[in-house]
């Protein structure tokens, strides 16, 4: 048999796992419908509006401001919840105590909590006459109505990306590598940073790739505590919806396009680094 016949062959033997062609045809429409109509529908209407009405819409400062506060809040949120979602992460797989399963059940709150029945609840707890904010508030500490309330409600949004990302990777991780790592007198500072990080730092970058996106989108969660003051605690989403209750949907969706774009370049960076990570530590 030729070498022709024999490649031909052998990319024409049928997959062991049936259906690609009907399941690749599927998920590219699924996706077609879903994702790629819309944001090529984003893009068009932006697009209307032309390169000057568009950079002046850019360069105003309220959205500007808009823009640092949401982008800021949101990576700020986002490592905050790699360094405690990995710490709870690590209390319930590493140890077992009363009420695990409960705490366990908790980090999924923010899940099943309505953004704005949270924003509610959080702004309640934090404000100046709420339960932690009367606290803070004779020393001089502003919570609610402020970004650091912004950056409380986004790291609540946050953590569970964090934690059920990394779980089930530290599940995998056998403690015989802990022992063995302090048998050759490794301490625990060489052990997490040297043993137990390198095999985590995937599913970290990961953890917090869905935090970040998630935050920068949040919208429910984060009017009410914020204030909503412009030029002070106004995040990009709520402009958006602002420009859509004035009927300026070329504006709303401009601003919509110019967040896509620095989502789509901060986390094509990310993902950079996710593949850096598995390449190394893989």
């Amino acid at each position: 048999m030729s070498l022709a016949g024999a490649a031909g062959w052998r990319f024409s033997k049928p997959s062991v796992v049936p259906g690609f062609g009907l399941t690749l045809g599927f998920s590219l429409a699924y996706l077609t419908l879903i994702i790629l109509i819309p944001l090529a529908a984003l893009l068009l209407r932006s697009a209307s509006l032309g390169w000057p009405q568009f950079w002046a819409i850019a360069t105003d400062a309220r959205v500007l401001h808009a823009l640092k506060l949401s982008f800021g809040a949101s990576l700020l949120a986002a490592l905050v919840n790699v360094v405690f979602g990995t710490v709870v992460a690590w209390v319930l797989v590493r140890y077992r105590f009363p009420g695990r399963r409960v705490i366990d059940a908790i980090v999924d709150l923010p899940f099943a909590l309505p953004p704005a029945v949270a924003g509610i609840a959080l702004t309640t707890l934090y404000a100046p006459r709420g339960w932690i904010g009367a606290i803070f508030a004779p020393l001089g500490v502003k919570i609610a109505y402020t970004p650091l309330g912004i950056v409380i409600a986004l790291v609540f949004i946050g953590l569970p990306f964090v934690v059920r990302t990394v779980q089930p990777v530290m599940e995998e991780i056998d403690r015989e590598v802990e022992e063995a790592a302090a048998t050759l007198g490794a301490g625990r500072a060489q052990t997490l940073l040297r043993v137990l990080l390198p095999g985590l730092a995937p599913a970290i970058t990961t953890g917090f790739a869905l935090a970040f996106a998630r935050a920068v989108g949040e919208y429910g969660s984060v009017i009410f505590i914020a204030g909503n003051l412009p030029l002070k605690t106004e995040i990009a989403p709520l402009l958006i919806v602002i420009k859509l209750e004035e009927y300026n949907y070329a504006g709303a969706t401009a601003i919509a396009a110019i967040m896509l774009a620095i989502s789509f370049a901060m986390l094509f960076v990310i993902n950079l680094l996710q593949s850096w990570s598995r390449r190394r530590y893989g």
